[in-house]
């Protein structure tokens, strides 16, 4: 008789004792809906007892990556998972609230500021003076009239109907493209009341579609920083200063770098993370406005480093990388709407960027011979052997996670980040001793031509849903 345990998969062992000294990395990078894999990847690695809790270990963070790092080490011991999948169902909406309401439940509209915003340019004298142009509007009068002439001039053929020969008038062809050139330039930009309406969206002081920080805030204000500090690993995330152009690193503990190397921009330090910084890194420009620190505007940090690589071999002492990305150019697929257009503009670009970042990132650590040679002047042997042990473990991204602030989505992402780091934890565990593997990856379970062919799929479903091609 066969023995049914006889091809059942065999158990995947925890972390080994001799694998749970090892100085350790996170990095959880940026990628707003797909936020669920990365509690997956966190809760998936912590069964295995494979924790980044230790005084050496390093949270490296973006965007909402940053909002997972923090949200699970403000956690009591032991409900890091629950807690921080409780906080993020707040901010995802239910399935069918979210099919007619498609959006977060914390990128909320500035009423306030908005009002504020358009009564300043409504006072401002200078915005009336250019809103009637008496003489663009002769001018666009003139070219309707030579326009509507050239298209009423009549072309005579002469065409064979049966066994008649009949002359055909027919006008001069006025196409789509020519009517909404006509309407934008020859209508809209030169009515005084359009022209008026059209400045006071664009050039008024508001500086984006949402806004996340408000220091009053009752959910905002249930993140508590102080136990975020006391947490023993350093823990940090990036923000881009648009008044000074710098990136500046906001962490649980103020530090110095330690050792700076050229980079291409500068790096101002270690600050104490906030509520306003941490909404800071997060703030992509146009979705969300900018938040103000200290009379300075600040942005999402990742638009300029994914989670700031080069300081994170530089200023800690590590033997392992684990790499975290939400996102892949694979996931973006035609729009079915307005929503969808909107997301792939944020997204396209966070995956080619977090992608690139890593492959630069693997780069410099195996052959960035400028770097090399910045650890060759340092004369701690133990500081220059960082360079040549640390091994970068990628989590592989699941492609079938979409960009839709819903309940379902976030449940969907957690479970392909349980599977994904599943599979990045077994190959480790294949390779950790091989001092030769230094990038550790698991191989793709499809071959190109099948990820081809599912990616053609999942792109044909996303234009039948859009009724743009038949079933």
């Amino acid at each position: 008789m066969n023995n049914p345990q006889a091809n059942s998969p065999q158990p995947v062992p925890k972390l080994p004792e001799h694998l749970k000294k090892k100085k350790r990395a996170i990095c959880l990078a940026g990628g707003g809906p797909a936020a669920g894999l990365h509690i997956g990847v966190l809760k998936e690695l912590k069964e295995k007892e494979l924790e980044f809790n230790k005084r050496e270990d390093v949270w490296a963070l973006s965007c909402i990556g940053a909002w997972v790092g923090v949200i699970y080490n403000q956690a009591p011991k032991g409900k890091e998972v629950e807690e921080t999948t409780r906080f993020f169902e707040e901010v995802f909406r239910n399935d069918p609230s979210f099919k007619s309401f498609p959006a977060n439940t914390v990128f909320t509209p500035d009423w306030a500021g908005n009002a504020e915003a358009l009564w300043d340019f409504l006072l401002e004298p200078k915005h009336y003076r250019n809103a009637f142009l008496p003489r663009e509007i002769m001018k666009s009068f003139m070219h309707t009239m030579s326009a509507l002439r050239g298209a009423s001039t009549l072309r005579r053929r002469r065409r064979k109907y049966g066994d008649e020969e009949l002359d055909e008038f027919e006008f001069k062809e006025f196409s789509e493209g020519d009517f909404n050139r006509w309407t934008l330039n020859d209508v809209l930009a030169v009515h005084p009341a359009t022209r008026f309406l059209t400045a006071l969206i664009y050039k008024s002081k508001i500086k984006g579609l949402s806004r996340l920080y408000y220091s009053d805030s009752t959910f905002l204000n249930r993140i508590n920083f102080d136990e975020v500090r006391k947490r023993e690993p350093f823990i940090y995330f990036n923000a881009w200063n648009l008044s000074r152009q710098e990136l500046v690193l906001f962490a649980n503990r103020v530090r110095q770098p330690t050792f700076i190397t050229k980079a291409r921009h500068k790096v101002a330090g270690y600050r104490l993370m906030d509520l306003q910084s941490l909404c800071a890194c997060s703030a992509l420009p146009f979705i969300e406005q900018t938040v103000t620190i200290n009379g300075e505007h600040y942005c999402e940090g990742a638009l300029i480093d994914t989670v700031n690589f080069r300081n994170l071999l530089e200023d800690h002492d590590l033997d392992e990388i684990w790499i975290s990305r939400l996102i892949d150019a694979d996931q973006v697929l035609p729009p079915r709407n307005l929503y969808d257009s909107l997301a792939n503009l944020c997204e396209l670009f966070c995956a080619t960027v977090g992608e690139d970042d890593v492959a630069l990132f693997k780069y410099h650590l195996l052959c960035d011979e400028e770097a090399k040679k910045a650890w060759q002047q340092i004369k701690d042997d133990k500081v220059k052997q960082r360079w040549e042990k640390i091994k970068v473990v990628e989590i592989p991204v699941d492609c079938t996670i979409n960009f839709d602030w819903s309940h379902s989505n976030l449940k969907h992402g957690i479970r392909a980040g349980e599977d994904a780091a599943k599979r990045a934890y077994e190959e480790y565990l294949r390779k950790v001793d091989d001092p030769g593997q230094r990038i550790i990856r698991p191989p793709d379970p499809d071959d190109e031509a099948t990820r081809q062919k599912n990616r053609r799929e999942l792109a044909r479903k996303r234009l039948i849903e859009a009724g743009e091609v038949d079933p």
